[in-house]
């Protein structure tokens, strides 16, 4: 076999299609998006799951069962093994450390302990959650199991705007106040003036 014997596999490579290039290329004048619509329009862009008008599938489909997805919460994971694994006899666990081995990203979320593989070190652990598995393991270990306090949601921005109202209400009494003493003031001025 030569080099120029060899051939090329078919579909390798695909030809290109220029668009709006004359009625004779089989793509001009509408250049391929037809008359009239959203379609043929600039910026136009078909949304996921839109079937031209028709009822789609998802919703032609029965839906059942619940999610909790937008109510769930999430925790940072670790099993008691990981534990066993990072920590020496005696330790204090807290998310704090656990962030600093190297165990979970951050302490942005509350930590759950779970009980997967063995405990042979007495650990001191605070969490917000245990498995029942995990805290059985902790204290046949040794150790303690310690439930954080659950700290109490609060939307962004609402301790702002509570000091500022507390602010605003301690003005105003202020001004009321200060009312009342002038009026008394007065009072006494027209008081001392009649007895003259």
């Amino acid at each position: 076999m030569m080099i120029h014997e060899i051939t090329i596999h078919a579909g390798k490579y695909k030809a290109r299609k220029r668009i709006g290039r004359g009625q004779g290329s089989g793509h001009g004048k509408t250049a391929g998006r037809g008359h009239k619509g959203a379609a043929s329009r600039s910026g136009w862009k078909r949304r996921p799951g839109y079937e031209g008008g028709q009822m789609p599938m998802f919703r032609r489909m029965p839906k059942r069962g619940f999610t909790n997805a937008p109510f769930r919460r999430l925790f940072h994971v670790v099993n008691v093994k990981q534990l066993d694994a990072r920590f020496d006899d005696g330790t204090t666990v807290t998310c704090e450390s656990l962030a600093k081995a190297g165990l979970i990203r951050d302490t942005s979320l509350p930590l759950k302990v779970l009980g997967e593989g063995t405990l042979s070190k007495k650990l001191f652990v605070t969490a917000a959650r245990f498995s029942a598995t995990a805290k059985k393991k902790i204290e046949e270990a040794g150790g303690t199991v310690t439930v954080d306090a659950k700290k109490k949601w609060t939307r962004a921005g609402a301790a702002f705007a509570k000091a500022a109202m507390d602010a605003e209400k301690a003005a105003e009494t202020a001004e009321i106040a200060k009312g009342k003493k002038t009026k008394k003031k007065k009072k006494k001025t027209k008081d001392a003036t009649a007895d003259a």
